[in-house]
């Protein structure tokens, strides 16, 4: 679906990013096509954080030109002042406060709505997961999060996806893909629970046993698309095996892994659970440990002294509920008896951990898992960092400038000349109450204005 113009207010704002520039591409990304010079925009931001950590500061200009921020100044500058061509798009945000757009590294867009169902992959192509993948990166998108990283999606549907939004074909924010996890046999991301042939028939590529075979499936995933390499280290709770959570590939396999991904310039993160997995992954040197459930104080400890990114995703616990009680009237009520079982000994083990990581000064950068809990509901992630501790500011910092550095991407996070023109705006002040984060009154990525005064500004959801 192509990107639609609401008229001509509508093309004055879109016409500085009708295709989207990146500054620095991720890796594996293809190269964006030329394209021609556009005009610049101004912002008039009422009151604007350009770099969470740093203070805010009122009454100040962005002009932005070619899907990337030429200058920030303090003061509401008109074009004259700001050398630019009488005429020059004035987007007026003066009762709004301004901020980077945020960004989630840890979502799985394909997932969720009709497609949570086991059965689903079994019925559907890549195509169907693509769709879905569109929709819900369109739902992100609106909720102000112009970057996300995918970490596990069917196929080729999310590289599919990415590059078309790259394209400017459709809305949705920066996608960093993985693909395919990768998996040890009968782990996390391999299939459970139906008879012989039909597992046989749905075997992931991104499944391998032993250093030589995992540095192959490395090089696979590469090679086919992947800008990160996802590996699942221990098991999981939301497949039906009965293994548990524990860790369930070698140090050996793990250190070729992470060595492999690392040599063709690719950050490697890793699902893990269970305590074992989490520390053995982090002495291998992953960039970042995605969920750590069962993290004890020694393990966030190891985290810190490694400068290992923590990504909790706490706000699918929450949403899915941290006692039986609440899971039973929940949305994953009718999982199989194994994941069940798995769901109530969680229980609020992600909140008690992360409090404990805060606490300890371990980095955070900003995940959700969304595809569990709904897309475009990201935001509720920081409002749990809060909850478990941290300052409104320093969760902020966790959705931007963090989660920047966790994902390796320079360009985005912060607010600042040459960097992409990713800018959201809120009604209300986030470092006086961080529920701000929920009402995004206005999203810009790349340059190209998605969201205004609320509503889509011609985008087709």
């Amino acid at each position: 679906m192509l990107l639609r113009l609401a008229g001509a207010s509508a093309l004055a704002l879109l016409v500085a990013g009708a295709a989207p520039a990146e500054t620095t591409p991720v890796p594996g990304t293809p190269a964006h096509p030329s394209a021609p010079v556009a005009v610049a925009t101004i912002i008039h931001a009422g009151h604007l954080l350009a770099v969470p950590g740093q203070p805010a500061i009122a009454e100040a200009t962005i002009v932005t030109q070619d899907g990337t921020v030429r200058s920030v100044q303090r003061g509401y500058a008109d074009a004259a002042a700001l050398g630019l061509p009488a005429g020059t798009a004035v987007i007026d945000l003066k009762d709004r406060f301004v901020l980077p757009g945020f960004m989630d590294m840890h979502v799985h867009l394909s997932s969720g709505g009709a497609a949570r169902s086991p059965m689903t992959r079994l019925r559907e192509g890549p195509e169907y997961f693509a769709i879905n993948a569109y929709a819900n990166a369109n739902r992100t998108l609106m909720a102000g999060f112009t970057t996300v990283r995918d970490l596990g999606s069917p196929g080729d549907s999310l590289f599919a996806l990415r590059d078309a939004v790259r394209d400017g074909i459709v809305a949705g924010p920066k996608i960093v893909a993985a693909g395919e996890g990768i998996s040890p046999t009968n782990g996390h991301a391999d299939v459970h629970g139906l008879r012989r042939d039909l597992m046989e028939s749905q075997h992931r590529p991104g499944v391998c046993d032993g250093a030589d075979d995992c540095r192959r499936a490395v090089r696979d995933a590469i090679k086919f698309g992947a800008n990160v390499i996802k590996v699942h280290v221990t098991g999981g709770v939301l497949d039906e095996s009965d293994a548990g959570t524990g860790q369930q590939f070698t140090d050996e396999e793990l250190k070729a892994i992470v060595d492999a991904g690392h040599a063709m310039g690719r950050k490697v993160t890793t699902h893990a659970h269970g305590k074992a997995g989490i520390d053995a992954a982090v002495r291998a040197g992953y960039d970042s440990i995605e969920h750590a459930m069962w993290a004890d104080e020694e393990s966030l400890k190891l985290m810190k002294q490694h400068g290992t990114w923590l990504i909790p995703t706490v706000w699918p616990i929450t949403w899915v509920g941290d006692t039986p009680e609440k899971v039973r009237q929940g949305p994953f009520k009718d999982l199989a008896p194994n994941s069940l079982a798995k769901l109530y000994k969680l229980g609020d083990q992600p909140k008690k951990m992360v409090r404990m990581a805060i606490r300890l000064g371990v980095p955070i950068a900003l995940g959700t898992d969304n595809g569990i809990a709904p897309h475009g509901t990201n935001g509720y992630e920081m409002l749990e960092y809060v909850e478990a501790g941290m300052t409104p500011m320093e969760a902020l910092k966790t959705g931007t400038v963090n989660a920047a550095a966790a994902g390796g991407l320079e360009d985005r996070g912060r607010i600042a000349p040459g960097l992409a023109a990713d800018i959201v705006a809120l009604d209300g002040d986030p470092l006086k109450d961080i529920r701000a984060v929920l009402d995004v009154d206005f999203v810009m990525r790349d340059g190209i204005v998605f969201k205004r005064g609320g509503q889509p500004t011609g985008v087709i959801q």
